[in-house]
């Protein structure tokens, strides 16, 4: 589970919107967006496994316009392309740190670390971890340009959008693509979460948090194009790293935007929100080492 720890009492920059010339913005950010159709679907989940509290049950009818989005979430080499063309500087750059999870800051000398976060021991602050240093200083992306990027925030994925004419999802739009056309399935691919004993998506295996058998594959992030895509041709909208979405958690006084999709780091033990109904916040300037996102436009 991400962490709703706020490190600023500024809002983050206005809702991106898409420009007239969108479909050449995009087409210099190096993106092809899928076209979804509109239609009706159930949003939520009746199962036992739903959350009365995180208001994924109970089910409800919901429509979605046509609209399109990406098959993959933004990777690293996308976000370079943006990074060099425009000189952002990400929130965890600008604040000096991000969360890492432990395991993955083993190593670092003692002064790097922040602290961690409350009621979740697993997550350090890291000084100087970024979107580019994931693991903090002296870590690197080399062999991970086709995974997606992480350490952003929910502004930091707006001004993304709004170079790359783009938007982010609503999150019931969102969970329309995710399903790929499987009405009321618990996962993109259908109800059993390991068909024929084939691994579908990145999560924890094993004794959550000391200890990941890494079965899928994976201990950290997995390529945005790691295993099979949905019906519509989305890739790892479950697992691998939590993604953003345009709509606000209900009931907050302070700036919670729902992410969806969990992440490399979900266990049954400890979150089992892997599920394409399930559902979450943040804050919207924390960064972490499993959050990224995935872009999406109005239809043509």
């Amino acid at each position: 589970m991400p962490i709703n720890l706020s490190r600023r009492s500024a809002p983050p920059a206005g809702e991106s919107t898409q420009t007239p010339d969108a479909a050449t913005l995009r087409q210099r950010a190096g993106l092809e967006l899928l076209e979804i159709p509109s239609g009706e679907f159930r949003c939520g989940s009746d199962s036992p496994l739903a959350s009365d509290e995180d208001g994924e049950r109970p089910s409800r009818q919901a429509y979605v316009e046509a609209f399109r989005i990406a098959s993959t979430s933004v990777t690293n080499a996308q976000f370079r392309r943006f990074i060099e063309a425009t000189g952002y500087r990400t929130e965890a750059e600008e604040f000096g740190w991000s969360f890492v999870f432990h395991l993955f800051a083993e190593g670092l000398d003692d002064s790097l670390i922040k602290g961690t976060a409350a009621g979740t021991p697993w997550w350090l602050g890291v000084e100087g971890a970024y979107w580019a240093a994931p693991e903090g200083p002296g870590s690197h992306l080399r062999d991970r340009e086709d995974h997606p990027v992480v350490h952003v925030s929910y502004a930091d994925a707006l001004a993304y959008c709004r170079w790359s004419g783009t938007r982010l999802p609503t999150e019931t739009e969102w969970e329309f693509a995710a399903r790929g056309g499987l009405e009321g399935a618990l996962y993109p691919w259908g109800d059993e979460f390991t068909p024929g004993g084939e691994h579908r998506c990145n999560i924890w295996q094993g004794e959550f948090p000391s200890s990941n058998t890494a079965e899928d594959g994976y201990v950290g992030t997995a390529p945005v194009r790691a295993y099979q895509p949905n019906g519509y041709g989305l890739f790892n909208p479950c697992g691998n790293v939590w993604e953003w979405t345009a709509t606000s958690w209900e009931s907050s006084t302070v700036d919670l935007r729902v992410i969806r999709g969990g992440s490399y780091l979900c266990h049954d033990s400890y979150c089992s929100r892997y599920r394409v109904s399930a559902r979450t916040c943040n804050t919207a300037d924390s960064s972490t080492g499993n959050t990224g996102f995935r872009v999406a436009a109005d239809a043509d």
